[in-house]
Formats: C-alpha cells, structure tokens, sequence
C-alpha cells in the first residue's frame, strides 16, 4: 500500500505529476531523449522555460514590472542575496522574526545593511504571528522581510502587515497555496524554495519587482545579481532542468484544479479537519495561537509524552508516515500542502481519534 507522506519537505506532489515526470526521464516528449540529457538551450527546454514563467505570472495573477525567476541554491541562498541587490550601502531594512527561517535570514542579511527586527514571538516560542512593530524613527527602511509561513512551529499570516514599505516574503512552504490578488501590490520581492509545494528540491523561484533594484549601489557577481537572471530568463547559466520542468508541471496540475482560489479552499477544509480533532482532544494539543495557525503544517503534541512514540509507531503501522515534529521542537507535524489529499488527511484524523480511544 503506498504510504501516505506529511513530511514538511521534500513532500509530496501530486501523482499525475509524478508519472509525467517520470516519462519525461524516459522520452522527453518523444524527442527520443531523457529529459536529463536535453540541451538547456533546446528549443524544447525553452518552451519548458517560457510555459513555467507565465505559469507563475498566471497563477499569482503578476501585474506588469514583476519579474519571475528561477534560481539554484535553495531559499537559504536567498537570505543573503536578497540583501545584496536590495540594499544600498548603509541602508536599513525591517525584518520580523517568527521562527528559524526569518532568524537566519536576519543573521544573513546583517552582512549587507543595518536590520532591524521590528518584532519578533521567540519569548513565546514562536507560538503566534507578532503585529506590534517598534520602529526606529532615525531609519528610512527599504523593505520588510517576513516570513509567510513557518513549517517549524505551524504558524503562518492571515493578514498581510499594513506598513508604508514593499514586503518582502519568504513563501517558501505556501506558495501557490492561497491568492495574492488583494496584497501583490504590496509586495517587492517573493521568494520560495520549491520542494514543500511547487517542485522537487533543486530550484528556488524569485519574484522581483523591477523598482526594488533602482538603489543598489556598486557591482554584484555575475550570478549574484537578479538583473543578470532576469535579462537571460533563468538561463544565463545552466538551470536546473529537472526540477523547472517538475514545477512546470505541477503549476500545470493547480491550474487545471480551479487555480489558488481552489486550492485555499481545498487547504481550508483539510486543516479543518485536523485542527477540529485536537480542538475536541483530551490527548492532543495544539502549538500554534488559533488566529495564527497554518493551513499547511499542523503542529501539535501530546499531553502524556510517554505515548509519543507509541502513536508514532501506530500511525506508521497504518502507514501515515513523516508526522514528527522537527527536531528542533519535538512533537508533531503534519504537512498538509496542496497535492495531499482531503482523504489522506481524514484517514490521519481518525488514527488520532483511535489511538485516543485505545489509550
């Protein structure tokens, strides 16, 4: 029986695509060649190129001036290069620290400018989504960095922060997961590493507003710099082939299921059914704040730790598989991203009604 996989990433993806994708390994469209043997420059990676950046235009619904790229690297790697093209020597930047992820990100981009976390929940165990900002009135800040969705601790925005400044955000586990259609004017820069819900890992995709790049200042390495990317379409150098065309693919897959209205509403209901059997527990209890809880990683613990591992082993068993929480944390995660199923979810849900009714 195949298992079904809430691993926080690399994670599923949904079966259609996995078939093509592996066809395409085989014969790539009847060229007669592997997928992983094409030329980059061929004329049929090039449509493969061309269909997923306007995949990314359609689905995000991108006004004119944002530019989609797809870069190596991993989200990590954007961190700092983030920081390199947007800030100019001596400028200052807002970040909002809300777990791991944005606390990397703050120690990379220190290196290139004077940042300023504005809030942060780390007292709290990064347990909620901060909204009280303390601003430095002697800073004039290019951007705010937050951190859409935090797969470690299961928290993610619901309301994009009002602020007078272009956000920049690390989308990295719930892009294409919910529209963007009333917030992507507030937005200078989008960034997201590809293995939780696009692609397999290998490949970061990067959405830059033009005019973010008009106040950097001296000369960036060649591969460092977005207007290198940007000019060549993802391909000044060699592009990760295989996870671009797997992207493709599944944007492909959301599209054809009604586009991101269709999947927030498809996430919606899958978390409901999580959050309602710990809600209604005597064993399990969430991590998150209810306002602040995440669609796509359901966190929560045990009340005994003595049953950790025996409910562990039980959901293994009935071959529910991935479900502990970082290491960092403890406890448990459920990674819901948009190819698992409502099904799969459900089948989750009453393992832990079971498993408390047992003990």
């Amino acid at each position: 029986m195949k298992k079904i996989n809430f691993s926080a990433g690399p994670s599923i993806l949904p079966q259609e695509v996995f078939e093509q994708a592996s066809q395409a390994v085989l014969d790539f469209n009847g060229t007669g060649l592997s997928l992983l043997e094409i030329s980059h420059r061929s004329k049929e990676f090039g449509e493969v190129l061309d269909e997923a950046h306007e995949l990314v235009r359609e689905l995000l619904h991108l006004p004119e001036g944002y530019h989609p790229i797809f870069l190596t690297g991993g989200a990590s790697s954007q961190f700092f290069m983030l920081a390199m093209n947007l800030l100019a020597r001596g400028s200052s930047a807002a970040y909002v620290d809300t777990g791991t992820w944005s606390s990397k990100s703050i120690k990379e981009a220190r290196r290139f400018g004077i940042i300023d976390v504005v809030a942060s929940s780390a007292s709290e165990g990064y347990t909620f989504i901060p909204t009280d900002y303390t601003w430095r009135g002697e800073l004039s800040y290019r951007y705010m960095h937050i951190t859409s969705n935090n797969t470690i601790y299961g928290t993610q925005y619901h309301k994009w922060p009002e602020v007078d400044m272009p956000l920049v955000v690390d989308m990295s586990s719930d892009i294409f997961s919910r529209p963007l259609d009333d917030a992507i004017d507030k937005m200078g820069l989008i960034y997201a590493g590809a293995q939780k819900n696009m692609g397999p890992a290998g490949v970061t995709l990067v959405i830059v507003r033009e005019d973010m790049l008009r106040h950097r200042e001296g000369e960036l390495p060649t591969m460092l710099d977005y207007r290198t990317h940007i000019a060549k379409k993802s391909a000044y150098n060699t592009p990760p082939v295989f996870p671009i065309y797997v992207s493709m693919l599944t944007m492909r897959w959301v599209k054809a299921q009604g586009g991101l209205e269709a999947m927030e509403k498809r996430n919606s209901a899958k978390a409901k059914v999580l959050y309602d059997v710990i809600d209604n527990s005597n064993l399990f209890k969430g991590v998150a704040r209810k306002k602040d809880r995440s669609l796509m990683n359901v966190t929560f613990t045990l009340k005994d730790k003595e049953l950790e591992k025996p409910f562990l082993d039980f959901c293994t068993e009935n071959n529910c598989v991935g479900i502990k929480g970082h290491r960092s944390v403890g406890g448990f995660r459920a990674s819901i991203y948009n190819a698992m199923s409502l099904e799969g979810v459900q089948l989750l849900a009453e393992l832990m009604r079971d498993f408390e009714r047992r003990v």
